[in-house]
């Protein structure tokens, strides 16, 4: 049955998409970060297992009602069974917030620099953690941010909003581009984990997609999640290895090693391909095949160093919703 479920979310999460009538939603996610900047998304619950599926008129998926419940169609034929969760902000159980909806550097996988949108006020923030709080369900808060004008600028908002947030009494994760200093600096504030975004362990692909971050190089983002470990601790560190960007699966699992290795654990994203890069970027989300070949790869080297995901308490790796995450799905 397991072995079931994880090809099931695996064919889920390499399709990405569906078909569903937006009058039958109450509530439905709109990304303001990374890749999915602006698209409209819900989140399907089988089993114990969860998928974020971003809303597209085509897509090889259907969903309806049934019974209380909903059922996904391919083909017209029923794939699976399972229900909406509630979205509290962003995602189920988390009010995971983008500060800075704008930013200076300029990665072909991110809409971000495009669209350019607001940065929120602390008061904004505050509002949307009571809100989602008010729903319910809600277990840990998480803070994501471009960089607006500058990285260091960028930690001392974040620094700020943590503060205030501490009132809720709820573990804060933090996924920011990293400072020289910026891993004590969240730590002292009272962030207890942190996610800084390698995003490709294939140096050639990094120079080519993430060149718009002038004076950071890849050994600079290396260096801070090495850096990062002591301070956080074991299982509290991870980084966004995206999928999809022309790696090969050998690159993968030398990455993923590499990074186990210093105790920080990847979180193997697949690829959204962003309508406003279209042209700008050679990209291909990965099958169904490929996610289960190494999502088992990278169980295998967490499990070989120690590394367990389910002793994190925010942001991605509690979600699940946009990977196929070891441990929890496969």
């Amino acid at each position: 049955m397991l072995l079931m479920d994880a090809e099931l979310k695996a064919e889920l999460v390499a399709i990405g998409t569906v078909d569903i009538n937006e009058s039958l939603l109450s509530r439905i996610s709109i990304s303001s970060a990374g890749p999915g900047t602006g698209l409209k998304s819900i989140f399907f619950k089988f089993n114990s297992h969860r998928v974020r599926l971003e809303l597209a008129k085509g897509s090889p998926l259907k969903m309806v009602r049934a019974n209380g419940g909903v059922i996904i169609l391919k083909e017209g034929k029923e794939l699976v069974r399972g229900e909406l969760e509630p979205i509290l902000a962003h995602c189920p159980e988390q009010a995971y917030i983008t500060l800075s909806e704008r930013c200076v550097y300029d990665c072909k996988f991110c809409s971000v620099p495009i669209l350019q949108g607001k940065i929120k006020p602390l008061e904004m923030v505050l509002a949307m953690v009571e809100r989602a709080q008010q729903m319910g369900r809600l277990k840990a808060i998480a803070l994501t941010s471009g960089v607006a004008r500058s990285p260091e600028e960028e930690i001392d908002r974040v620094i700020e909003v943590v503060h205030a947030l501490k009132r809720f009494n709820l573990p804060i994760g933090v996924s920011v581009h990293p400072t020289r200093d910026s891993s004590q600096r969240l730590k002292d504030a009272g962030v207890v984990e942190v996610k800084y975004n390698v995003e490709t362990m294939d140096r050639t692909i990094f120079d080519r997609v993430c060149s718009g971050r002038k004076g950071y190089s890849f050994e600079s983002i290396l260096d801070a999640l090495r850096d990062a470990v002591p301070i956080f601790g074991k299982n509290r560190v991870t980084t966004n290895f995206i999928i999809g960007l022309g790696e090969t699966d050998e690159c993968v699992q030398a990455g993923v090693e590499y990074l186990a290795k210093m105790g920080v654990i990847p979180i193997l994203r697949p690829i959204t391909l962003p309508p406003l890069r279209k042209g700008e970027l050679d990209a291909e989300r990965p099958s169904a095949e490929r996610l289960l070949k190494l999502g088992r790869m990278t169980r295998a080297i967490l499990a070989n160093y120690g590394l367990n995901v389910e002793e994190s308490q925010t942001m991605c790796l509690p979600c699940t919703g946009c990977d196929l995450t070891p441990y929890r799905d496969v």
